[in-house]
């Protein structure tokens, strides 16, 4: 899932030494409104590239949910990570987060891209956070942040950044986001059947 302006940011940003030759993982890869694949693969000639969703569709070589990618092909087993639009709908995005370093190799690649507050819902199946520039920061203190820029069309955030040799994973759970089921940023959010009537059907609008 990506847009034009994702597309821009890989341009600007990917160097093909990142990718020549390497595994790639993309999650989030089911092809909505476009994809960053076709250009990875022609133009920095990775050795291989997995993409992974929760649902089957075109660009999806595994269906897997985010949470478990380190659990499926073990840990550190990629030299890149992309993931495009994908953390906004994941209910629990510290365990998604943690897959996601946790799968990359050190000295590894991770590319994302998310949405910010003022962005509409949008379902995918669920549309549940918000991330900020700082927000990102602070998730990814643990990496060397080599790109952090706001997406110059819509309200969303772009990141680059590298895991280092001597990675220590830092805690997230004091960080807070904004939450589109509550309307305010919160450390966490009910599950789906803990939530009421109205959060449930907050939810479902933005299902529509």
């Amino acid at each position: 899932m990506c847009n034009a302006a994702v597309i821009e940011f890989f341009i600007e940003n990917v160097e093909k030494k990142e990718f020549e030759g390497k595994r790639v993982l993309e999650v989030g890869s089911k092809y909505v409104n476009g994809s960053v694949r076709p250009l990875i693969e022609r133009f920095c000639s990775p050795k291989e590239y997995v993409g992974v969703d929760i649902e089957p569709g075109k660009f999806v070589d595994v269906i897997l949910p985010a949470e478990r990618l380190v659990e499926y092909f073990g840990p550190e087993s990629f030299d890149v990570v992309i993931s495009t639009e994908l953390l906004e709908h994941v209910q629990d995005w510290r365990l998604a987060v943690g897959n996601l370093k946790g799968v990359l190799k050190r000295e590894g690649y991770i590319y994302i891209t998310t949405r910010s507050y003022g962005f509409p819902f949008h379902s995918y199946p669920y549309d549940f956070w918000r991330y900020e520039v700082e927000d990102m920061k602070r998730i990814f203190s643990d990496f060397e942040i080599l790109k952090l820029a706001k997406d110059h069309e819509a309200p969303g955030v772009f990141l680059k950044a590298r895991k280092p040799f001597n990675y220590s994973p830092k805690g997230l759970q004091d960080i807070t986001l904004y939450s589109m089921i509550l309307g305010k940023r919160t450390a966490s959010i009910p599950k789906l059947r803990e939530m009421s009537i109205l959060r449930k059907a907050r939810l479902l609008v933005s299902k529509v």
